[in-house]
């Protein structure tokens, strides 16, 4: 049956169609729904790990029992399992073992801009790409048999553009996988030095092996082309616009499998035109190695190394004129990324910027703290960074700072890798105060589960971690509950914590208001009348809140009845009856 998928559904369909059996992942954008895809197929066992390199070996312990298995996580992850991976193409596999990340070209939802493809080279693992759904199901196939060949973990790299867009795909049976007998070998997986010295040759001989099955691979395609002159070296969503953009006039060598990568092949491609260029997104990776190679090849003298590549990026780099849309007169107001209507991070925030503190911010929708009216947030790194880097700064000025700096991290990534900072707060004696903004669900990616909510990826009741319990587990004697939305007890427990010279732990805790299962309170209206235009309301930068002749207005669609504006204002404008 053919039918009309995401990238990233597809590649879930690829691990059913597999035999896939277990399924690990962190949720990360653009990668997510892998997995939740994944989920939806009885014979796949599939779950959300703490983080990626929980996940990473967690898959590979599938993969040592015999099963197929599979992990997923987007680039950034790919940072955080980087350490098991480096080690298994030591050790090698035993089922199949197939690791997803997803890039973020453009940074539509990431911190930084990152090309997966150098910890394919680095850590001699077999990378493969699709440039669409139908390639993302079959390249996840692919994948699994080569991991098998090869005896190798393999990557399969995605995109934002791959991931999210659909296109046709064509359904198989699910393959009758016969899990593999494990079998105790101690040379093999136990990696100590002298193991892994006996090792490192056969990784090194298995590249050889994998470039010379990249030469004459059906991953990798020569389109010839009409026209003789031009030949285009390229991949993922690259191939789709140089094929919209020139059509079949020029040749074009389409890479599937990124690494390694043929040599001979890119050495005849280059060899039959005039002039040859390679089109890829972000680091000129292969660019790169044609130029180690000796090849005469243009790239990043015509594309840029920063965002993603479109249509009309090709059409100029090759000369041609760029098709424009209409041009809109009209001036379209800014839209700026915010925190929604009700979310409870957004009081713990306006305390925050109120009591004028150093704010070490974290990745999750509370790094949206950073944006204006709020500003509140004053760094924001990588997962789990906040607790740690608190630690550094205080430590670093002797504790003179400590009274005027929290680290604010949230529930799930407290659990993905805020716990070691905490331990190591702990253990130090830091006199640093942490506050846990815990909204019961993984919200930025898209109300994902995690280990303190209680549920599972199948939504099943799963054990729950009991934060304050932890907590105190981990060595800190202090730690408090405290609902953000009540202004008056946030900030009387922010000072009370910042006053004492030890580790203190502040947990926010209200649920996201996005959750369905969250009642509301009725919208609030304005009496207008009281009101006196003097806009503290809108201080707390919500969405619901806007003002219009003078007076403050609210959006009753939008406003969930929180109260924290009525909190504000100082003259009973904002709880009455709309006059």
């Amino acid at each position: 049956m053919k039918r009309l998928m995401l990238g990233n559904e597809a590649v879930a369909r690829g691990l059913y169609e597999a035999g896939c059996s277990f399924v690990s992942s962190y949720p990360g954008t653009p990668s997510t729904e892998i997995t939740e895809y994944a989920a939806t197929y009885e014979e796949i066992y599939a779950e959300w790990a703490p983080n990626e390199k929980v996940a990473a070996e967690s898959a590979f312990g599938a993969s040592l029992a015999g099963r197929r298995a599979f992990c997923g996580m987007k680039h950034v992850g790919l940072n955080v399992a980087a350490d098991p991976l480096f080690t298994l193409t030591y050790t090698g596999i035993n089922g199949g073992l197939v690791i997803g990340v997803a890039d973020d070209a453009g940074m539509h939802s990431s911190q930084n801009e990152q090309d997966s493809r150098h910890y394919a080279r680095a850590s001699k693992a077999p990378m493969l790409e699709p440039s669409d759904s139908a390639e993302a199901l079959a390249f996840t196939k692919a994948a699994f048999e080569l991991s098998e060949r090869f005896d190798t973990p393999v990557l399969l790299k995605m995109c934002t553009r791959v991931a999210h867009s659909q296109s046709i795909v064509e359904e198989s049976p699910r393959a009758d996988f016969e899990p593999r007998e494990y079998k105790k070998d101690i040379a093999k997986y136990v990696m100590m030095p002298g193991n892994a010295r006996r090792r490192h040759p056969i990784v090194e001989q298995r590249m050889l092996d994998l470039a010379e099955y990249a030469e004459t691979s059906p991953l990798n395609r020569w389109e010839r082309g009409t026209e003789g002159k031009l030949g285009i070296i390229t991949s993922s969503t690259c191939y789709q616009y140089v094929r919209e953009v020139c059509g079949e006039d020029v040749g074009v060598l389409k890479l599937g499998m990124v690494w390694p990568l043929p040599e001979k092949l890119l050495r005849e491609f280059c060899a039959s035109y005039e002039r040859v260029i390679v089109v890829e997104e972000l680091d000129p990776f292969i660019e790169g190695h044609c130029r180690a190679l000796g090849l005469n090849v243009e790239g990043k003298n015509l594309f840029p190394i920063i965002g993603e590549i479109f249509q009309n990026t090709v059409v100029e780099a090759l000369g041609g004129k760029t098709q424009r849309g209409p041009v809109v007169d009209a001036q379209i107001p800014a839209r700026p990324p915010m925190m929604c209507a009700g979310c409870p991070h957004r009081s713990l925030f306006f305390t925050l910027a109120k009591l004028k503190l150093t704010v070490i911010g974290d990745i999750g929708c509370y790094t949206l703290g950073a944006v204006p009216p709020l500003a509140a947030v004053d760094t924001v790194i990588c997962m789990g960074a906040s607790v740690s880097g608190t630690h550094g700064f205080n430590k670093a000025s002797n504790n003179e700072l400590a009274g005027k700096t929290v680290a604010v991290i949230g529930d799930s990534t407290f659990m993905h890798s805020g716990i070691t900072g905490l331990v190591n707060i702990a253990y130090n004696e830091s006199a640093s105060t942490v506050i846990i903004v815990d909204n019961s669900i993984t919200g930025m990616t898209g109300h994902q589960q995690n280990p303190t909510t209680g549920v599972n990826l199948k939504g099943d009741p799963a054990g729950k971690i009991d934060l304050e319990a932890l907590c105190r587990a981990i060595g800190i004697k202090r730690v408090r509950v405290v609902d953000p939305n009540d202004l008056k007890a946030t900030e009387a427990a922010v000072k009370e914590e910042l006053a004492v010279a030890e580790p203190s732990v502040i947990i926010a805790r209200r649920p996201c208001a996005l959750l369905k299962y969250v009642k509301h309170n009725a919208p609030l209206c304005v009496d207008r009348d009281a009101c006196k235009s003097c806009k503290a309301c809108m201080r707390i930068g919500c969405p619901a809140i806007s003002m219009a002749d003078g007076k403050a207005i609210i959006d009753a669609t939008l406003c969930t009845g929180c109260g924290v504006c009525a909190q504000l204002c100082k003259f009973g404008a904002l709880n009455g009856e709309e006059k």
